[in-house]
């Protein structure tokens, strides 16, 4: 995946951005806002299936980088974005179950890049994000990474639980994080398998919980109730190697 980072400002360079077919995460755009220009840029949006915020002047003045936002502000991934069909021809090509994590509602760079890194080193063959609610491929998640974004890559997809569906009929099970599932130990986590983790504190929404198979609990015996998402994500992954070693 190469590096692909940028920032454009301007309805002329926003609108010229997605004609060239640059992968623009989210679109600012000034509330309100409804003339020509912008029109056609939302239109350009809708076409990529990026993410549209509506926000105040101040807000954009304080993004700007240039003093001549114009109204729309573009954020692109750092990185591009992998086919959920190229994740499955990896593990094919490497004779492996497929193993992949979906992460449901990461808003922390630090907590993505971090779990990209632990999927690089449990063997998984690829990250699943969702478009919304959710933190792009920025500069931010490249460097938490640790390199490792450069070898594991990530598809995003418009919904998570229809993804879990259509990976499902590929034969995949899915195991989902939740404080009340059952005991990690106590469940069989090998084969072609989807890892599913949420957001510290909100988890993993209800929506996409029922469509897992399994959900697993894991033990703590501190006096505090849940850890960080990156963590979390380590301890099962790991989990789940553990297994497919044994």
């Amino acid at each position: 995946m190469e590096q692909t980072e940028f920032t454009v400002e301007g309805r002329n360079a926003v609108l010229e951005a997605f004609r060239a077919g640059r992968p623009i995460d989210r679109l600012y755009i000034l509330d309100g806002c409804k003339d020509g220009p912008i029109l056609s840029i939302k239109r350009e949006a809708a076409k990529q299936g990026s993410q549209i915020k509506y926000v105040t002047k101040e807000r954009l003045d304080q993004m700007s980088e240039t003093g001549h936002h114009q109204g729309v502000i573009a954020s692109a991934a750092a990185y591009a974005y992998t086919e959920l069909d190229e994740i499955l021809e990896r593990a094919k090509a490497k004779e492996e179950p497929p193993f992949l994590l979906l992460l449901d509602g990461i808003e922390d760079p630090h907590n993505l890049g971090a779990i990209i890194r632990t999927a690089n080193l449990a063997g998984a063959h690829g990250v699943v994000i969702p478009k919304n609610r959710a933190v792009g491929l920025t500069a931010t998640v490249a460097k938490a990474s640790a390199g490792a974004l450069n070898y594991t890559p990530v598809a995003k997809v418009t919904n998570l639980g229809q993804t879990i569906e259509t990976l499902k009929k590929e034969g995949m099970w899915f195991v989902c994080a939740d404080m009340n599932g059952t005991t990690m130990y106590d469940l069989d986590l090998k084969g072609p398998i989807g890892l599913v983790v949420g957001a510290e504190g909100d988890g993993v929404s209800r929506l996409v919980r029922e469509k897992c198979d399994m959900t697993a609990r894991i033990p703590m015996r501190g006096d505090i109730d849940s850890l960080n998402a990156s963590v979390a994500a380590g301890v099962l992954a790991y989990e789940i190697v553990r297994q497919r070693l044994s």
